[in-house]
C-alpha cells in the first residue's frame, strides 16, 4: 500500500533525526576521549635512571638526530656539516678532553626541579641531573676536571666537583656512561636513583610521546608559585594556566622538516576548549602585531621571519581535556628564509668621522 505524504514526511524526519543522533554520538564520543599522543612509544630504558620525583624529564637521541643530514633540528644542534661552528672556549675544551658532542655523544636523559623558574638572579638554584651514553676520554675529562675543581669520596665511585655558576659534579658509572649533576647540593643529587616507581600520571605523558627521537615531559603541579605570579594582572590567565596538569613536547623528524607538538592536559574540557580559544586569539594577534614595520624593525630578519612563520603556520586543536600546538618547522624557519619584499630595509649607518 503506498505511503500516504503524511506518512512519509515523518519517515524522512525520523531518518534525518536518526542520522542526526548518529553523527552527533561520534563527535561527542571524539572529543571525550583522549586526544592520541603525537609520538608513542615505550620509554627509553635511560629514562629508568633518573629519580621518579623529577616534575620534568626530557630525552634526545643524538645518534639518531646524528644520521638524518636534511634535518633543521640536527642542523640546530650542530650535528651536521650545515651546523653552527663552535666558538673558541668549546673548541678548546674538545682539544683538551677529546669529547665533541656532536661526534661523541649518543643520548641523554635529562631531569629538572625548577625553582627559579622566571626569576634569572636564582637559575643557579635550579637542579639538574643529566645521564648520558657515548663515546669519553675518562682520563681527560678527569684531568680537565681537576683544573679548577676536586674530587670528594662518595661511595664506591670518585665524584668530581667543579665550581661555578651553577657549580657542577659527576661521576663516570662505566666507561661508555656519566652522570652529571648542577645546581644547589649537586653531589647530593648524584646519590638519587631511578628506583622507585614513577607516578601513573607522568608513565602515561612519557609514553605519550616517547616514540620521538627527542621529547619532554613536564608535571605543572608542582610549579614555583613565581610562575603564576607573572599572571597577576589577568585572573583569566592565571586560572587557565593553573588548569593544566601535564604538558608533552615531542619532535619528530620529517624529511627536510621537524614536526613538533606540544600538548597541554587540563583538568577539564572546558578549560581545555577555553585555552584553545585563547591560545589561537593570541596567535592572530601575534600575526597581526608582526605585520607592522615598526615592530620588525626591533628584531633581526631572520627572527622576524621565524616568528612570523610560526604565528602563520601554528595550528590549534582540542580534544577532551587536551590541548594540542602543532608546528613543522622547515630549514627556512631557522634561518634559510629569504627576506620578505614587505620587510623594511637595513639601518645603514654612517661611518666614523676620521680622527
Amino acid at each position: 500500500m503506498p505511503l500516504s505524504s503524511t506518512k512519509r514526511a515523518l519517515l524522512a524526519v525520523a531518518v534525518i533525526v536518526a542520522i542526526g543522533s548518529a553523527g552527533l554520538g561520534v563527535y561527542l564520543y571524539r572529543q571525550h576521549r583522549p586526544l592520541p599522543g603525537a609520538s608513542a612509544g615505550s620509554a627509553p630504558d635511560l629514562l629508568g635512571q633518573l629519580p621518579a620525583d623529577a616534575p620534568i624529564i626530557s630525552y634526545i637521541d643524538v645518534a639518531a638526530l646524528r644520521g638524518l643530514q636534511n634535518s633543521p633540528l640536527a642542523a640546530v644542534l650542530g650535528l651536521t656539516s650545515a651546523g653552527p661552528q663552535a666558538d673558541r672556549e668549546y673548541a678548546e675544551f674538545v682539544g683538551e678532553t677529546g669529547f665533541d658532542y656532536t661526534r661523541d655523544l649518543d643520548r641523554a636523559a635529562i631531569a629538572a626541579w625548577p625553582q627559579g623558574l622566571l626569576a634569572p638572579d636564582s637559575m643557579s638554584e635550579n637542579r639538574i641531573l643529566v645521564v648520558a651514553d657515548g663515546r669519553f676520554n675518562e682520563q681527560k675529562i678527569k684531568t680537565y676536571a681537576l683544573r679548577t675543581g676536586r674530587v670528594v669520596a662518595h661511595g664506591a665511585r670518585p665524584v668530581y666537583e667543579v665550581p661555578g655558576k651553577p657549580p657542577l659534579s659527576f661521576e663516570f658509572l662505566s666507561p661508555r656512561r656519566i652522570v652529571l649533576a648542577s645546581g644547589k647540593d649537586a653531589t647530593d643529587l648524584l646519590t638519587v636513583t631511578g628506583t622507585a616507581a614513577r607516578d601513573p600520571g607522568t608513565q602515561s605523558r612519557i609514553a605519550r610521546v616517547a616514540g620521538a627521537p627527542i621529547f619532554a615531559v613536564a608535571r605543572t603541579d608542582q610549579l614555583p608559585a613565581s610562575f603564576y605570579s607573572n599572571f597577576g594582572n589577568s585572573t583569566q590567565l592565571e586560572r587557565l594556566a593553573r588548569s593544566v596538569r601535564g604538558l608533552t613536547l615531542a619532535g619528530q623528524p620529517d624529511g627536510d622538516k621537524i614536526k613538533l607538538a606540544l600538548d597541554a592536559e587540563c583538568d577539564s574540557m572546558t578549560n581545555a576548549l577555553q585555552l584553545a580559544a585563547l591560545l589561537d586569539i593570541l596567535r592572530m594577534a601575534s600575526s597581526m602585531t608582526l605585520s607592522d614595520p615598526k615592530t620588525r624593525q626591533q628584531m633581526s630578519r631572520d627572527q622576524a621571519a621565524f616568528l612570523r612563520a610560526v604565528a602563520n603556520q601554528m595550528k590549534v586543536a582540542h580534544q577532551d581535556k587536551w590541548v594540542r600546538l602543532t608546528l613543522d618547522v622547515t630549514p627556512e624557519m631557522l634561518g634559510a628564509c629569504p627576506p620578505s619584499a614587505s620587510d623594511p630595509p637595513p639601518a645603514r649607518h654612517s661611518p666614523a668621522p676620521a680622527r
